[in-house]
């Protein structure tokens, strides 16, 4: 670590020198100019606020306000300057101006833009370019798409909407947790999960489950509100990422909130009122007979009363969201205010989620070249939550649900209050109605995220940026079964509280300096280095055998304590060049040094490339002399090689073997692990290779985006299993490779644009194939699956490795002599029945063929609008286990188990199929209405803008062959290898809102 703070002292001190070197060339013959204006619609003549204005050359920059206004004024010298409008949606445009001393006006009409080439994006800690000189795909999505679809998350929000990403919600509960996968997988125990970065600020993403809830976990970016984004900005390649080094293997997501506009204060103010539903129950047993006793050969029937499991334990369930903002400034001084609080129920009873959000952005210029941005946003939220057991406990609501009889009345005793047991005898779990009304879990997170951005620009084209960035959150999770309750582990009361502590802290400063050559050749040259560290602190402590009259886990006769610190030191430098020929040639090159604290000396110290190239085919004189011109107005073609690493895959102290302290009598002592350590672990390295295209037709109005990426990833991260006569059981090594090849489409189109219409439509296509290869063994298999889960050499990650049914060589089925199905096995006996051991096979696939989306949006005058999404995912396949408990005779809860009831089929069935676990692979493709939105502008006398009028739906309708609640589930949470696994997780709602909206 000494030789990483030498390094970082020496790159400061060659900055700073290089940084008052540039000052001290700055000119003093500088006049305070002022340039003004309005931006409008050429469509409909409507203001835009929020578009970017930019002086070219220098810092000097501000947005539209809520009446299209803008106003920029500083010292600089008298001359002739390019000043260039943007707003996402629109054609870039640059105006010059030539500034004397005399204020200068400028009014500008935007036009839409379907493939907006010229969208400023920022592709790497402050450095900013123009989407027509990248040589790899980047999106870009605005605010306004963020808030129209009633999403809690920012993540949630993002679905649908980003090419080459597949974005799935895990869980229904109000704070559900979401999976993002940028151009698939690129490791197996890690995270998948792309880096979040907020106004410069690395922030935590972790999914940490306090108190075992069943597999279900939030993420963290729940705590951003939506409602505070300017737009997202998406990199999903390796040559986009990879000077952001190896916490970028996964992509990157910037997130860029909203700031103040110069002005007099606006003030900003939305309501909205939600209403959560269950979209779909799961067929139930309705049938009002059961069977007398387990003997196969008595189908004897005695009557009974059939209970509505779901009705008792899902609800409607109500949320609020109320936001309001203050913002206005000078021209040298902006400020913005807000503040938010959601209140959402789930629909599962007993479950809520609330966040209350304050940020303060101030934006200060003190001169014509040094600006300095301070953000800060405080974030308190808190769920109640029912747990759904499953994965790793027998306690939980679902649970209790699924594993029990609905021939049982599950109310408690009237007399008594006790909850009777809806579960057979040896398998008990809890009863639904019980972990509702007395189960107490609960938890509450204290976050602040801070940032400072100080940018200079003591030279013209010159621009030096440094970013502090902040996040500290405090979690705490308890959890409280009482005694005397129905659980099978917990019946003499359990209570837990747990404590997770996170700081991430980063530094970055960026120095870039555009030039340019000749009349041909322009350059930009940027390099800059970080320092991170991100600390860790997390305690538990759980009681069992609780006194009858405590709730803490300290009066606990049995109590059990955990205690984890980590540290993470992580530090890079980088260097860019980007040589660009005649305004349609782009060629860049970057090298990023990397060292994270994680991994041994000896291979501590990483570097990767970067080379990407695009050339902008029209702009050649002879496209634009030629009909092609007309037909096809821009056409870039580009291409990307790069290469990153990736840290999520070890812990900070994954390489060492880690003893674990214990207490003898009298003494303290240690254990040995039963994982061996290994010093010379080293990052997960992927190289990735991307070629596309960008064209526009019909004058702007349609855009066509395509990407094709081939992604190889070695070195994996994986625990190999060791000799027993080596005392341990697991090791981390670098063993196993993986590739992603895939395909991404966008077209956007404006069919139809008109001074009273407008119509526009995006389509998303996206296709990735994922094979592991080089696994030792062949196979490895995941806790999270129940086993059944696995990375299979020559598949994709996270197929379904398990038991299937036996058959004839005609393909029927083979049956027993009573009729029943049954397992294949490695031999046949005299009469030709399966024996010997039980074979596996991959018998599933989670991860789709392809995903899509299809969003249309209206426009009728300036007053209404008509917003619809369709996501699409085809191919998938998923593994319903919460129908194969449903259907087994000894629960029978779910519909399944009828016809054995029925007679339809022999008595025995359902347990002969229990076993056979490729019955219970189902298809996972669904089409869903995702998003659908319709707003309204209605005057009112005392308010100076209209008051907008919307109603919302989301989720609210699934087309889809899937028997269970819903296709889009995971019970393994954002497990990056256990995809598409069912088990009794909370299905996500239909949502249905109405809101208020409007600026004064």
């Amino acid at each position: 670590m000494k030789q990483i703070l030498q390094k970082l002292k020496n790159a400061r001190g060659l900055l700073t020198f290089l940084a008052l070197l540039c000052i001290g060339q700055v000119s003093f013959a500088q006049s305070h100019q002022t340039i003004k204006g309005v931006i409008t619609d050429t469509r409909d003549k409507s203001l835009i606020p929020g578009a970017t204005i930019r002086l070219s050359g220098t810092s000097l920059a501000t947005a539209s306000d809520v009446k299209g206004e803008f106003s920029i004024s500083g010292n600089i010298k008298s001359g002739t300057y390019s000043l260039v409008i943007s707003f996402t949606g629109y054609k870039t445009i640059t105006k010059t101006i030539t500034l004397n001393e005399v204020p200068v006006t400028v009014n500008a009409e935007l036009t839409t833009d379907a493939l907006n080439l010229n969208e400023v994006v920022v592709t790497g800690n402050t450095v900013a370019t123009t989407k027509k000189e990248l040589g790899n795909a980047i999106s870009t999505v605005g605010g306004k798409d963020l808030v129209q679809g009633l999403a809690t998350g920012v993540d949630q929000a993002l679905e649908g909407k980003v090419a080459g990403a597949q974005i799935s919600q895990n869980s229904g509960n109000p704070d559900g947790g979401m999976s993002v996968h940028l151009r698939g997988n690129s490791t197996i125990v890690g995270s998948s999960d792309p880096l979040y970065i907020v106004d410069g600020v690395i922030v935590n993403n972790n999914s940490d489950q306090l108190i075992d809830l069943g597999g279900y976990t939030e993420n963290r970016i729940v705590d951003i509100n939506p409602a505070d984004i300017d737009h997202v900005e998406i990199i999903k390649g390796a040559a986009g990422a990879a000077i952001y080094g190896s916490r970028a293997s996964n992509g990157v997501v910037q997130i860029f909130t909203k700031k103040g506009k110069s002005g007099k204060p606006v003030i900003s103010i939305s309501t909205d009122f939600r209403d959560n539903s269950l979209r779909k129950k799961l067929a139930y047993n309705t049938y009002p007979y059961a069977f007398a006793n387990t003997n196969p050969l008595d189908t004897t029937r005695v009557p009974v009363q059939r209970y509505d499991l779901q009705k008792l334990i899902f609800r409607n369930a109500i949320g609020t969201e109320t936001n309001i903002s203050v913002s206005g400034g000078s021209d040298n001084s902006q400020y913005y205010i807000s503040g938010g609080f959601l209140d959402n129920q789930g629909i599962v009873r007993g479950t809520d989620f609330q966040r209350g959000t304050g940020r303060v952005r101030i934006d200060q210029r003190f001169n014509n070249w040094l600006k300095l941005s301070v953000g800060f946003n405080y974030i308190l939220d808190g769920s109640q939550q029912i747990p759904n057991g499953g994965i790793n406990q027998q306690y939980g609501a679902l649970t209790g649900f699924i594993f029990g009889n609905n021939d049982i009345n599950p109310y408690p005793n009237p007399v008594t209050g006790v909850y009777p047991t809806l579960s057979p005898a040896g398998l008990q779990r809890t009863n639904p109605l019980e972990a509702i009304n007395k189960f107490d879990f609960n938890e509450k997170t204290s976050r602040f995220i801070g940032n400072i951005n100080l940018t200079a620009t003591p030279i013209e084209n010159l621009s030096i940026a440094y970013t502090l960035g902040y996040d500290n959150s405090t979690e705490l999770g308890t959890g409280y079964i009482p005694i005397g309750n129905t659980t099978p582990t917990y019946n003499t009361g359990y209570s837990s509280r747990a404590d997770n502590l996170t700081l991430l802290l980063n530094n970055d400063l960026n120095v870039s300096y555009k030039a340019k050559i000749s009349s041909l050749f322009e350059s930009t040259t940027a390099v800059g280095a970080t320092a991170q560290t991100e600390r860790g602190n997390a305690d538990v402590v759980t009681g069992t055998q609780l006194s009858p009259v405590s709730q803490v886990s300290s009066s606990g006769a049995t109590i059990t304590t955990l205690e984890t610190e980590s540290v993470l030191n992580i530090a890079g430098f980088y260097a860019q060049e980007t040589l660009g020929f005649e305004h349609k040639l782009y060629i860049t090159g970057a090298l990023r040094n990397d060292v994270a604290s994680s991994f041994g000396v000896s291979n501590r110290w990483q570097y990767y490339p970067k080379l990407s190239g695009t050339y902008l085919l029209s702009e050649e004189n002879f496209w634009k002399n030629s009909s092609l011109a007309s037909i096809i107005p821009d056409l870039k073609i580009r291409a990307s090689y790069g290469q990153n690493g990736n840290l999520t895959a070890i812990g900070p102290y994954d390489r060492f073997t880690n003893y674990t302290a214990v207490s003898l009598p009298g003494l303290p002592g240690v254990a040995a692990p039963s994982q061996l350590g290994n010093t010379n672990v080293k990052p997960e390295r992927q190289t990735e290779k991307e070629v596309g295209m960008d064209a526009s037709f019909l004058n702007g109005r349609l855009g066509f985006e395509f990407s094709y990426y081939e992604k190889y990833v070695k070195d994996l991260l994986l625990p190999v299993n060791l000799r027993p006569s080596t005392g341990y059981s697991t090791q981390y090594q670098n063993i196993g490779d993986m590739t992603n090849k895939g395909t991404e489409l966008l077209l956007r189109g404006i069919p139809v644009e008109s001074s009273s219409f407008k119509w526009e439509s995006t389509i998303i296509f996206n296709t990735n194939r994922n094979v592991v290869t080089n696994i030792p063994g062949g196979l490895v298999t995941f806790a999270n699956g129940f086993g059944e889960v696995a990375a299979v050499n020559g598949y994709p990650l996270g197929v379904f490795y398990s038991t299937y049914f036996a058959r004839k060589p005609d393909g029927a089925l083979l049956l027993t002599p009573a009729g029943l199905p049954q397992v294949e096995k490695s031999g046949r006996d005299a009469n030709g029945q399966p024996t010997g051991s039980t074979l596996d096979k991959v018998i599933g696939d989670p991860n789709p063929k392809w995903t899509g989306s299809f969003t249309n949006e209206f426009s009728v005058g300036k007053n209404f609008s008509f917003r619809m999404q369709w996501d699409a995912s085809y191919g998938g396949q998923i593994f319903d286990f919460t129908q194969r408990v449903g259907d087994r005779d000894i629960y029978g809860g779910l519909a399944g188990y009828m016809p054995e009831l029925e007679g339809k089929v022999p008595k025995g069935t359902s347990a002969a199929l229990y076993g056979i676990m490729s019955n219970w692979i189902q298809n996972g493709s669904y089409a869903k209405l995702r998003e659908l939105s319709a707003t309204y502008n209605i005057k009112v006398s005392f308010l100076p803008n209209a008051l907008r009028a919307s109603i919302y739906g989301r989720n609210l309708l699934c087309i889809s062959k899937y028997p269970g609640w819903d296709p889009e589930t995971n019970a393994a949470g954002q497990s990056t290898a256990v995809r598409g696994f069912d088990f009794v997780e909370v299905p996500i709602p239909r949502t249905i809102g109405c809101g208020l909206s409007t600026t004064f």
